[in-house]
């Protein structure tokens, strides 16, 4: 039978197949860890199916890996968004710090992103203008160029009738 691999979800076949071969889990196994039928695990590997964020959960569990890189294979999340909730767990995962100190340290956080992201903002506005102001001086010295040529110019005799 021909694989109907849509987007993404070959890639995640792909992936789930060698994370489940390294764990050493046949597919039977893996479907059982992670609650769903045998069938469903190997269309879902043969890119066929595209799992729910839930049934990816799931699976990640039972492979004892990241569910953020299944949402990211599966096209779920995109991979800024997976750096940033992978850096939030790890901040409320630290059993080091009591739970004020994970609130500040994430309130801290989100201020860097924040700031980094308006001058980021500010900067490509800045080349932009920039960029336009480059056009409209480079137009405006291909005009001057022309004018003195064309005033120098005679005008071509007009053909009689």
């Amino acid at each position: 039978m021909a694989s109907l691999n849509v987007g993404n979800l070959g890639n995640l076949g792909e992936y789930l197949r060698e994370q489940r071969r390294t764990a050493q889990l046949s597919l039977r196994q893996l479907a059982d860890a992670a609650g769903v039928s045998n069938p469903y695990l190997s269309q879902i590997e043969r890119g066929l199916r595209k799992p729910s964020a839930e049934v990816l959960q799931q699976v990640a569990k039972a492979l004892r890996i990241s569910a953020e890189t299944l949402y990211v294979r599966a096209g779920i999340l995109d991979e800024k968004e997976r750096d940033e909730l992978e850096t939030r767990a790890v901040i409320l995962a630290d059993p080091s710090i009591n739970e004020r100190q994970k609130q500040v340290l994430l309130q801290i956080y989100d201020s860097f992103r924040k700031e980094n992201a308006a001058e980021a903002a500010a900067a490509t506005a800045a080349a932009a203008a920039e960029a336009e102001a480059e056009v409209i001086a480079a137009q405006a010295d291909a005009d001057a160029t022309a004018a003195p040529a064309e005033a120098a110019a005679p005008d071509a005799p007009s053909p009689q009738s």
